[in-house]
């Protein structure tokens, strides 16, 4: 596990990353170990991450919800009897019986050389709730299901669609282990318009994306993880991710003077986000020689 937490936010010891599949690797971690998990798993059908017997790429779309629940049925094993889970999902649409799709030149990602079929009881064209079967998976297993927060991207990517609207919005899914729970809703209070005090903060969450140019997939925004970490855990706890993917989550509890610990299963990413960790470290040590 990680070691006592550095006040130099050293990244190598306050921040461990795993490379490995989290359906064997989460096993590992003792149980009621983390304070807190943020994490976003690969959606259904939507990118090719090169790896094989990778998540999101069932043929069968009640295969993909069972396979994360039994994946985050092992997270609520691990942490703690107060901790949150914090899960960033969102829906598709199915392929119409397109069995790949062509790159996109603005998001090389979006090339896939699979494309998982109609689910049954579906048609072509049909918006998938796949976050809210994912999301009612979850709860229907024995978590508490607290919030479905809205994150609109005012940036969000545009689409060549003539028949539907533009889709901007994400979900964040609040879950928590038990009915009481570890949760400082004055760590992230929103200011009021009037420029008087504070208020709670509301279920719409307006976040740019932010690109990272090492990599060809999504990445967490930065504003997206924060408030996650500061509302559910405490300074010195440690955080989890166990879809670690460029390691964004693992900036932001070092920015907030969290252990982190997070599981990849790309050994491609796993690197990326090292270099990111040590990246973070340099600038906390021109910080402090400045």
């Amino acid at each position: 596990m990680v070691a006592p937490l550095s006040h130099s936010k050293n990244a190598q010891e306050n921040v461990e990353i795993i490379c490995g599949d989290v359906r064997s690797e989460l096993r590992r971690l003792p149980a009621d170990s983390v304070q807190c998990v943020v994490t976003s798993p690969p959606y259904w059908g939507v990118r090719d991450y090169g790896v094989s017997e990778q998540i999101g790429a069932e043929p069968v779309l009640r295969d993909y919800v069972n396979t994360l629940t039994e994946v985050f049925r092992e997270v609520r094993r691990v942490l703690r009897p107060d901790g949150t889970l914090w899960l960033n999902i969102g829906n598709t649409y199915s392929s119409g019986g397109r069995t790949w799709r062509g790159a996109d030149a603005k998001n090389k990602g979006r090339g896939m050389s699979y494309r998982p079929p109609t689910p049954d009881g579906l048609k072509p064209k049909d918006l998938i709730g796949v976050a809210w079967m994912v999301a009612m998976g979850l709860q229907l297993d024995g978590w508490f299901l607290r919030n479905d927060i809205i994150w609109n991207k005012p940036n969000c990517q545009p689409e060549s669609v003539k028949d539907r609207l533009t889709v901007s919005h994400e979900y964040l899914f609040m879950f928590s282990k038990e009915e009481r729970y570890h949760f400082d809703q004055e760590a992230i209070r929103e200011p009021r318009k009037d420029g008087n005090g504070f208020k709670n903060r509301r279920t719409v969450w307006n976040i740019n994306t932010e690109p990272y140019s090492e990599a060809h997939f999504a990445v967490f925004p930065t504003e997206l993880v924060r408030p996650c970490i500061l509302a559910g855990s405490r300074a010195g706890d440690t955080v989890l991710d166990p879809f670690f993917g460029s390691g964004t989550v693992g900036l932001i509890a070092l920015e907030t003077n969290r252990r982190c610990v997070g599981i990849e299963l790309n050994e491609e990413y796993v690197a990326m986000a090292r270099r990111r960790m040590e990246a973070v470290q340099l600038d906390f040590l021109t910080e402090g020689i400045a």
